[in-house]
């Protein structure tokens, strides 16, 4: 059995745990990373920013690289086609206090890959490889690329990849070995990813279809990856993660997850502000009250709702015993001190 609470090591930047929480667009949120971390991953990853966004200082953007104290270590993961733009927007997490710039090679999003980003950057490898080069040049903290398999089913284009972007400068490769064309349809070949293993000299995390301890530990014991990263599995239900790090883990009283989803829920309106967030946060709803957890009925009154507000007292009224339970988790939060960029609209830091 391999012990998913030991350390590893990302060049100089040491990993508690060998759980790794994905970068998830519109899911990755500051709140949804420290809860993570909090919940025993070793490192957390931000949703990925734009580094055409970063170079026109846009303030949504921008907004992305808010560093709190308790998130480290932390890649902030960018995405782009110019090495040039990739590197100043490296610059920029650098000077945020992120521990870790990740590229990523893997996303298979339409509007991404037109623009030569993603996983098409993965039918170009000298284009690839000067990214990488030029981000690794740019900053002093270890670079990581995420990567797909391909572009199509059944390439093995990674395998060609992967040991040209470590010649480049990269310290770590995430693999998730589906396709772009397959999108999260399909299984995850891990063979694919023991390939990977034994072609490079630098840590591999596995990502893909990471659902339970055994297959965490599966996983792990048959390529030789470094770690493992859970994405969808955590969405609302960061008692995954624990999971995936003890024998036995509790199925999460209701006390539990309406005080975990309230604090996310403030968190995430301080973060984005309330019209921003009150959007944002109605699919949570239903992934944390999910899983048979509460009627379905109930999930789709809180949806209905106008403002953050209007939810928690729902809850609270459901639920009058998860106030208590918040209480006990908030006075257990370390004070959070936030990396504040001279270049950042200060509107960011309140709220939208």
């Amino acid at each position: 059995m391999i012990d998913l609470r030991e350390s590893w090591c990302i060049g100089p930047v040491e990993v508690p745990s060998r759980v790794v929480l994905a970068p998830m667009a519109g899911v990755s949120v500051q709140a949804f990373r420290r809860q993570g971390r909090r919940f025993g991953a070793g490192l957390v990853c931000s949703e990925m920013v734009s580094c055409a966004g970063i170079e026109h200082r846009n303030e949504r953007t921008l907004g992305y690289l808010r560093v709190a104290s308790d998130e480290h270590p932390l890649a902030i993961q960018i995405f782009g086609s110019e090495p040039r733009v990739m590197a100043e927007a490296a610059r920029m997490v650098e000077a945020a206090g992120a521990d870790l710039v990740d590229i990523n090679f893997g996303c298979p999003v339409r509007k991404v890959t037109k623009t030569g980003a993603g996983a098409t950057l993965l039918d170009d490898p000298e284009r690839a490889g000067r990214i990488v080069a030029a981000v690794a040049e740019a900053v002093d903290i270890p670079v990581s690329v995420k990567m797909r398999r391909g572009l199509e089913n059944g390439s093995r284009r990674c395998l060609e990849v992967g040991p040209q972007l470590i010649d480049a400068g990269a310290r770590t490769l995430t693999l998730h070995p589906r396709s772009a064309r397959q999108m999260y349809t399909g299984q995850a070949d891990h063979a694919l990813t023991a390939e990977l293993v034994s072609l490079v000299d630098v840590p591999v995390i596995a990502s893909g279809d990471i659902t339970s301890r055994a297959k965490a530990q599966a996983v792990l014991a048959t390529t030789g990856a470094a770690a493992v990263m859970v994405g969808r599995a955590a969405q609302g239900n960061p008692w995954a993660l624990r999971e995936l790090l003890e024998d036995r883990v509790a199925e999460p009283s209701p006390e539990e997850v309406v005080a975990e989803l309230v604090l996310f829920m403030r968190e995430t309106v301080r973060e984005l502000g309330e019209r921003r967030a009150s959007g944002f946060l109605k699919k949570f709803y239903g992934w944390y009250l999910g899983r048979g957890r509460f009627p379905r009925p109930f999930k789709q009154e809180l949806v209905r709702l106008e403002s953050t507000a209007d939810v928690e007292a729902k809850l609270f009224a459901a639920v009058p015993g998860a106030r208590f339970t918040l209480s006990r988790i908030e006075a257990e939060q370390p004070m959070v001190e936030e990396t504040l960029l001279d270049t950042m609209p200060i509107s960011i830091y309140g709220g939208g």
